[in-house]
């Protein structure tokens, strides 16, 4: 029997994506070749390519709207790096609400001049900073939408007047958002779209070519639109399966039906852990709570031990929090079922009738 997969990354997907996936794998669009196997310039692979990132404009609302889909490698961690190549130029401003945030601050400070516009770091990133100003004369202002670590997500974004970019890695397609607001937004596919190896980035064309410096080849936003995603070999099963589950999405009803669901199965999570006694919330004020990624411990560690046992028992998998927060961390991405939840809510309520 499949576990009720809690894992913050790489996620659950949903059981469809995974035996199409796996068919794929030893006969690919009846090839008699193996997806691993053909060329990522067939036809057949293109197809692929093309429709993930039709798929992907299609879920945000951005089709004809002016902006390009890629799929590129090297995860978030190395469009934190692009990021600066791409845009920074004198002075960019920073949101840092995480550890992720954190990373790309420290990527940017290699290039320019970096304003941290507002943060939590100093409460070990238990809430989403609000009360700030965006100053003049940045390049762009970057944000982290959810923060898989520390269980804290934004629900609202900065207001600028220059380009604002977001790592939405581990939230993207769960939301319905002004999407046209961001003027690129990367993803890592492996928290909500697919395995790890490929990352998504969206972006606004007439966004890019502002910046004096030359840029790598691998690293220009530009050269990668202009070759279709295909300057280098890409990430052929990644791509595909992540064309699977945003074709899985689509089926469902796309992003509002997900939403629905979500606050679903976060409603249920935080009402238990605020109604049972032996549990507390890591996030300091209950509107910061992500809907993703649920982040709690027990009162007393004294009984971790038993409840422990009952997850694992009840066949939970992933339940573990972070090492810089501890306790459990309940990922809860589309494809995870109600059902899921509830298993996870039945455990918790066992451990207190129990002791």
């Amino acid at each position: 029997m499949k576990k009720h997969n809690f894992s913050a990354g790489p996620c659950i997907l949903p059981s469809s994506v995974l035996e199409k996936a796996s068919k794929a794998v030893i006969n690919f669009d009846n090839l008699d070749l193996s997806l691993l196997e053909i060329s990522h310039r067939s036809s057949n692979f293109v197809r692929v390519m093309e429709h993930a990132k039709e798929l992907a404009l299609e879920h945000l609302g951005l089709q004809n709207k002016g902006y390009k889909a890629l799929f590129l490698q090297g995860g978030a961690s190395m469009e934190f790096l692009m990021v600066a190549y791409n845009f920074l130029e004198h002075k960019a401003g920073y949101i840092n609400t995480g550890t992720w945030s954190d990373k790309a601050i420290k990527e940017a400070k290699l290039f320019a001049d970096v304003v941290e516009i507002a943060s939590s770091k100093h409460a070990n990133f238990n809430f989403i900073p609000k009360d700030y100003s965006v100053p003049s004369g940045l390049d762009f202002v970057h944000c982290t939408s959810n923060n898989t670590i520390f269980g804290t997500q934004m629900n609202a974004f900065p207001q600028t007047d220059c380009p604002l970019i977001c790592d939405m890695s581990s939230d993207i397609f769960s939301r319905n958002l002004d999407f046209e607001t961001f003027d690129l937004i990367y993803a890592g596919a492996q928290k909500n779209m697919g395995p790890a190896g490929t990352t998504l980035v969206v972006v606004k064309e007439d966004v890019l070519g502002r910046v004096s410096r030359k840029i790598p080849s691998m690293l220009d936003y530009r050269v990668h639109i202009s070759k279709d995603s295909m300057f280098n070999t890409p990430a052929v099963f990644p791509v595909y399966v992540s064309m699977l589950t945003l074709s899985w999405l689509k089926e469902q009803g796309g992003i509002a039906v997900m939403e629905k669901l979500n606050n679903q199965k976060a409603a249920l999570l935080y009402t238990e852990i605020d109604r049972n006694p032996l549990f507390k919330g890591f996030v300091a004020n209950k509107e910061d709570r992500s809907k993703m990624n649920a982040t709690f411990s027990l009162h007393d560690d004294s009984h971790a031990d038993m409840f422990d046992a009952l997850w694992k028992q009840a066949g939970i998998n992933g339940l573990n929090g972070h090492r810089s927060v501890g306790g459990y961390r309940a990922s809860m991405y589309n494809a995870l079922s109600l059902e899921s939840v509830q298993v996870l809510v039945d455990v918790m309520q066992h451990l207190e009738n129990n002791l």
